[in-house]
């Protein structure tokens, strides 16, 4: 029995105590009863003496004309071998009525004083006169081996009573605690979430069987409400999961308890070495504890006030700009119990913020050129124009409508951005001669080329068919791959435009190859996105930074085709443009 369990237990303290009670009263009765009988032994012993006594007397009674020394001598005859055979008779004396004793067994049978224990006196009466009186001693001898026969089975019978009563009162207790304890075992294990487990006893009572049979009511109820709430923590995850944001959930220590895969992606951890840590521990790109602060400022914050406005910052994780916020966590009934952590990479919009905001810097950079130099030779002329020749008016105006021109790229590169980023357009398409558009734009540009001495040449493999194009967009985005292979070319460094018919005649292809001084590999991945711009040492070339995202937003969006590029630094790009021969009629003008 495991006392650590019962010893202290308010039932076995009142089985023990009623163990104690029931031995007192037994104890009690026992002593009361033996009690009894020694005085009801003791006053029988008491009338036998009396009777004894006048029995002897009224053998005595018949003395009335004999001797003294007759007397003695009938009375020694008569008593001797009476009191020789009799234990209980100590001794006995006769004294006649002047109470002269006549005769006493003393005298000729050995007598300890100490063994008499009770003396009994009777008168003598013969002829209604008293003669004399007879005087017995009693030994008890009788009266004392009755008593203690008496007082050893009254004993045996309240000790086997006690004995009976104790074991049967410590069978109980012990069987109980067995009980209890197979209980406890069983209750424990419920309390653990075992439910269905069954208590095995070689006497089952009732406490067991109505255990038992909680216990299997239990687990049909946890199979049902287990089923109920794996389907809605699994619902519950699978959204959680399925979420391309982060979520973090810490408890209410900080402790981190469910992450999705989303938030594991982003942060950079494994879930082993993530989960059940505290979220103030996690070190970011730059080596911080990036959560720390925050934590402690979103925990400062009063619940009424986080709850509208939650804790927002970024953070560095590898290369990834991560935007955080921190809402406190409620149970149903209210509590607070933790709090979530929602994570939003904005890596690429943190990229775009940049680029834009290079592209206003370049912009402003780039329209504050032209319309300088516009606004410089314009004023020259109107104040000091009849102080030049004509050749210098020439060079002024031809100066004008080149940065005119220039401006007007840019404003145009701008708005056509806008306009096609916005996807409300429908740029409808006919089907144009692709060579005749490519050379209206080689001998439109041929000027800008013959500048840095570059010859630009078309070739064509084979017959090429009629593309479904819209002319003015395919016109910008041509433009816009000659002036950029031009601008990058050094001077002398001619460029080769290619056409031919691919992907067994689904496709027109077009390319422009320049000798100039490449794309490096890193950037080529971005060498299309919107604001994007390569500078280097040797690249220096301003511009909006919007060319290349028009041309593939133009091919690829409005057009359903392909552009790529391949490039070595220092041995040239080319940039190959694949257009779709069939399309939808409904595209079509």
């Amino acid at each position: 029995m495991n006392l650590k369990i019962f010893h202290l237990n308010t039932q076995a303290k009142i089985i023990f105590t009623w163990l104690i009670i029931g031995s007192v009263i037994i104890g009690i009765i026992a002593l009361i009863s033996i009690n009894n009988i020694q005085n009801k032994l003791d006053k029988n012993y008491s009338e036998f003496a009396q009777l004894t006594t006048k029995a002897i007397a009224a053998q005595t009674s018949d003395f009335e004309n004999v001797s003294e020394e007759q007397k003695a001598l009938i009375l020694k005859d008569r008593f001797s071998s009476f009191i020789e055979n009799n234990e209980d008779i100590s001794f006995i004396e006769y004294k006649d009525k002047n109470n002269k004793i006549i005769y006493s067994s003393k005298k000729h049978l050995p007598v300890n004083d100490d063994d008499t224990v009770l003396s009994v006196s009777s008168p003598v009466v013969f002829n209604n006169n008293i003669t004399g009186s007879v005087i017995v001693g009693l030994t008890g001898k009788g009266i004392k081996l009755i008593s203690s026969t008496t007082k050893k089975t009254l004993f045996g019978i309240f000790a086997l009573t006690w004995l009976t009563f104790t074991v049967l009162l410590l069978s109980s207790f012990l069987l109980m605690s067995k009980e209890l304890k197979n209980l406890y075992k069983g209750v424990k294990q419920i309390s653990t979430g075992q439910f269905g487990v069954k208590l095995e006893t070689e006497n089952t009572g009732e406490l067991t069987d109505a255990f038992n049979d909680m216990s299997k009511i239990l687990s049909k109820y946890e199979e049902q409400n287990i089923e109920q709430l794996t389907l809605e923590r699994n619902k519950l995850e699978a959204v959680l999961m399925s979420i391309i944001n982060g979520v973090i959930v810490c408890d209410n220590f900080d402790n981190i308890v469910l992450a999705n895969s989303a938030s594991l992606h982003m942060l950079e951890v494994e879930e082993k070495d993530f989960i059940n840590t505290k979220i103030q521990n996690y070190i970011d790109s730059h080596g911080q504890k990036c959560f720390l602060e925050k934590i402690e400022e979103f925990k400062d914050t009063p619940l009424n006030i986080i709850e509208s406005k939650p804790v927002e910052f970024n953070i560095e994780a590898g290369k990834r700009t991560i935007k955080a916020m921190i809402s406190p966590m409620f149970s149903k009934q209210q509590d607070y119990v933790g709090y979530i952590i929602v994570l939003i990479d904005i890596t690429r919009e943190t990229e775009v913020n940049k680029l834009k905001n290079t592209f206003i810097s370049n912009v402003s950079h780039e329209l504050r050129t032209p319309v300088t130099v516009l606004r410089t030779y314009i004023d020259t002329l109107c104040h000091n124009g009849d102080d030049f020749d004509e050749d210098t008016k020439k060079e002024f105006m031809n100066t004008i409508d080149n940065e005119a021109k220039r401006l007007h790229t840019m404003v145009n590169d701008i708005l056509d951005f806008s306009r096609l980023e916005s996807g409300n357009i429908a740029l409808k398409k006919e089907y144009t001669n692709l060579i005749e558009l490519l050379e209206q734009n080689i001998n439109s540009i041929k000027i800008l080329a013959d500048e840095k001495n570059i010859k630009i040449t078309l070739k064509k493999a084979g017959e090429i068919p009629k593309v479904p194009i819209n002319i003015e967009s395919m016109d910008r985005v041509i433009r816009n791959l000659l002036s950029n292979a031009i601008k990058y070319s050094p001077d002398g460094k001619d460029i080769l435009v290619t056409s031919c018919v691919c992907d067994d005649n689904k496709y027109v292809e077009f390319s422009v190859k320049d000798n100039g001084i490449g794309i490096a590999k890193e950037h080529l991945d971005k060498i299309f996105d919107r604001f994007y711009r390569v500078e280097n040492a040797t690249h220096t070339i301003k511009g909006t930074g919007l060319g290349l995202h028009l041309v593939k937003l133009t091919i690829e969006k409005y057009h359903n085709g392909s552009v790529t590029v391949e490039s070595k630094e220092n041995e040239g790009s080319t940039f190959t443009v694949k257009l779709p021969l069939n399309i939808d009629e409904n595209e079509l003008i």
